[in-house]
């Protein structure tokens, strides 16, 4: 029986050479698709805003044009010449829409060849080989799957299902990720069950983790208890448990520990990293510690989420989606504040041999992320609510009723009191400022143990920028005023105590 090699960007001719010997034992079939509209760019399949809730219209991704997969079927080797498509991958990310046709085309090809084979007997076996100096996109080919590579060839056997779940995407963040991505059915049922051929299926349990890091201080120990808190209370999962995984580098001590412990994470230990590109003494220098993240590989899948969070409602399904899968943050960049990772210890290390030579655009991880991972994913916006309220007319700054989890950005709410958001007295922070919001960080903190409300102590620096600020807005009479409201919360009378 011959070998079946499908071709996806390769002239047939420029491989009569290469398997002249062989000829007699493989059949060469040239995929023929349309190539996507030249017109297109990738800012069109990655759009700042689209209708959510689809009360207006149901939002619609540009067309990237597939070959009849009906005609291929039961190819054995799918051989694709990756375009590279623009800068160079040492310093940027690729966003170029014929490279994510090519690395779409065969992902789909694959799947749609084999899926079918691999339901009845769980083999389903393909091999894909691509040629070129540019390597397929991370974000669809994985480095776990990954057999061979040597100068310009990489040789894959792809996970099937992993590969299919991709293929159930969105080409972009064009429309909301589907809930049912997992197989095209249920969220759950489908995450859970693994084929064992012969149309035999077992429940397979996958070890998911919600995880967190604290790194180079402890200004935010008390923001972890309180996240861990918030997702303990909303937990309710048909899997369970899910861990807790709490990061920590040296800089956080015994006794944070302690009260993390106590709060519900589970402690691992690690060794900070440095963002080669940020300032000296930016805020965000250390930033490069959270891929330390796809190290956690004894678990399938994690939800990282920062630790000026909150979860107000269960977001377990969540776990059903692929990497990466993420909110927006601005144009095609995700915030990678709350992100959808799958651990690969390869993967780690193929970013930490990026990390010298991609320059995010922020210095950070954030910027970094968004050149690695190019493709994603957008998962709604309430999952990761950006507390930001940058319209002029509104005054109020009023949080949705039925958000997943608050961000809370700029001045976090235990670093001032339960009765005023600091962010009132910064006329640059006043985008952050909402008193809902407080008011929700607080009532989550009264419903905490007491002996972990001692981690939420107001420190010394934190009041003297309060009384500083509130001073340079009373002097200012700021408009919103705020400046005039007296503080009562019993944490700044145990402070003046």
């Amino acid at each position: 029986m011959k070998i079946k090699i499908g071709l996806v960007n390769i002239d047939p001719r420029a491989m009569d050479e290469k398997l002249d010997t062989v000829r007699s034992q493989v059949d060469i079939i040239p995929i023929i698709f349309d190539r996507v509209d030249e017109n297109l760019r990738w800012k069109d399949f990655f759009p700042v805003w689209i209708d959510e809730e689809e009360k207006m219209h149901k939002p619609k991704c540009p067309n990237i044009p597939m070959p009849a997969f009906e005609n291929y079927k039961n190819l054995d080797v799918v051989v694709a010449r990756v375009p590279c498509g623009g800068p160079s991958m040492e310093e940027e990310g690729i966003r170029d829409v014929f490279t994510l046709q090519v690395n779409l085309v065969v992902a789909n090809l694959v799947v749609e060849t084999k899926w079918l084979e691999k339901l009845k007997s769980d083999h389903g076996n393909i091999y894909v080989v691509f040629i070129g100096s540019c390597s397929p996109m991370v974000e669809i080919f994985r480095c776990d799957d990954l057999l061979i590579h040597q100068s310009d060839y990489w040789v894959y056997k792809p996970d099937l299902k992993k590969l299919k779940h991709k293929t159930l995407m969105p080409v972009g963040s064009c429309q909301i990720s589907p809930g049912n991505a997992e197989t095209g059915k249920e969220i759950w049922p489908s995450f859970l069950t693994q084929s064992l051929g012969n149309n035999k299926s077992t429940m397979h349990i996958p070890k998911l983790a919600y995880v967190t890091i604290l790194h180079s201080s402890e200004n935010y120990v008390c923001g972890a208890i309180a996240l861990a808190q918030s997702i303990i209370l909303s937990h309710k999962s048909i899997i369970d448990p899910i861990d807790l995984v709490l990061l920590a580098d040296d800089s956080i001590g015994p006794e944070s520990i302690r009260g993390l412990r106590a709060a519900g994470w589970k402690i691992t230990r690690i060794q900070r990293i440095r963002s080669p590109f940020a300032n000296k003494h930016a805020y965000n220098r250390w930033n490069y510690s959270k891929l330390r993240i796809w190290q956690l590989t004894m678990y399938d899948k994690i939800i990282f989420i920062d630790s000026d969070f909150l979860v107000l409602k269960n977001i377990d399904n969540f776990f059903a989606y692929p990497q990466i899968s993420a909110s927006p943050n601005n144009k095609v960049i995700f915030n990678s504040g709350l992100i959808v990772v799958e651990p690969s210890q390869c993967m780690f290390e193929n970013m930490m041999n990026k990390t010298s030579k991609v320059k995010p655009y922020n210095g950070g991880d954030q910027g970094f992320l968004n050149e690695v991972f190019t493709w994603w994913h957008r998962l709604p916006s309430k999952l990761n609510y950006m507390k930001s309220f940058r319209n002029i007319d509104d005054y109020k700054h009023q949080i949705p009723e039925d958000v997943y989890a608050i961000h809370y950005l700029g001045v976090k709410p235990w670093m001032c009191y339960r009765d005023y958001d600091c962010n009132w007295d910064l006329q640059d922070h006043h985008e952050f400022a909402s008193d809902s919001a407080n008011e929700v960080w607080w009532q989550l903190y009264d419903s905490m143990p007491t002996h972990l409300q001692s981690y939420c102590a107001m420190t010394r620096k934190s009041n003297e920028n309060f009384v500083a600020n509130k001073n340079k807005a009373r002097n200012a009479s700021l408009p919103d005023g705020h400046w005039r409201t007296e503080v009562k919360d019993a944490r700044k009378m145990e402070y003046l105590n």
